[in-house]
């Protein structure tokens, strides 16, 4: 796809002076310049244009904003003073797999805000003493191909060690997860205690019944025996009136 169509396609219908990042790795540039990018892209702060077949940067547009600058993998050989004019605000800059051979072609990037550049697999990287020149060329620099000047391995790029707003609201303040665990245990020792309590309630109600049927049971048998005494009783009575009749006679 060419640049200029895939730059229309990323605009998604939005207003160029709202679009922060813009990326358009690996479509074509038809002449070898960059196509399709305006002046209209004043808030652009991100660019990306990997792979896209770029020899020159002669035709980027103002972009005032623009901090990171990705163009690695094209063939990029110099004009780079191009930039020191368009975006001045530049503070990431990849140009790694271009054709940079001159360390002249460096001496022109000296942006004050410019604190990693990345020149890996450049030709102007096999020079002799070609980091220490760098840096020379260029005090501002704090990285050059993700490392400093002591070889201690930098960030990949900028922004990589921030912490967002959201992911501490998100977090809490300290010493919530802390009072949650506690609260969870204690109500979960109230649901032990309160189920104990209600099993110790249902054994006793169950031996309270158990009691009222022996009981019940017992008043049967009494009311029985009284019964049977009544009767015997009532036997022995009418014996006796049987036995005064024949007296009489």
């Amino acid at each position: 796809m060419e640049m200029k169509k895939r730059i229309g396609l990323e605009l998604r219908n939005r207003d160029p002076a709202e679009v922060r990042e813009l990326v358009v790795d690996n479509c074509r540039s038809a002449d070898g310049e960059v196509e399709g990018l305006t002046e209209e892209y004043t808030g652009l702060e991100v660019l990306s244009m990997v792979n896209v077949g770029l020899s020159s940067l002669a035709k980027m547009p103002s972009l005032p904003k623009l901090r990171k600058l990705e163009v690695s993998d094209n063939t990029i050989s110099g004009a780079l003073d191009t930039l020191k004019e368009k975006c001045p605000d530049l503070a990431y800059l990849n140009l790694s797999g271009n054709k940079i051979k001159e360390l002249s072609s460096i001496d022109t990037l000296n942006l004050k805000n410019l604190k990693s550049l990345d020149l890996y697999g450049c030709e102007v990287s096999t020079l002799e003493d070609y980091r220490d020149t760098v840096f020379q060329l260029l005090p501002h620099l704090a990285y050059l191909d993700g490392f400093d000047q002591d070889d201690n391995e930098g960030p990949d790029s900028e922004g990589d060690n921030v912490v967002s707003d959201d992911d501490d609201e998100e977090a809490g303040p300290p010493g919530d997860d802390e009072e949650d665990k506690d609260s969870d245990s204690s109500e979960g020792e109230e649901d032990e205690v309160g189920l104990s309590y209600l099993m110790k309630e249902g054994i006793q109600d169950e031996e309270d019944d158990g009691d009222y049927v022996e009981e019940d049971e017992e008043d049967e048998e009494e009311d029985g025996d009284v019964q049977g005494e009544k009767r015997k009783r009532e036997a022995e009575d009418d014996g006796d009136d049987d036995e005064e009749d024949d007296d009489d006679e």
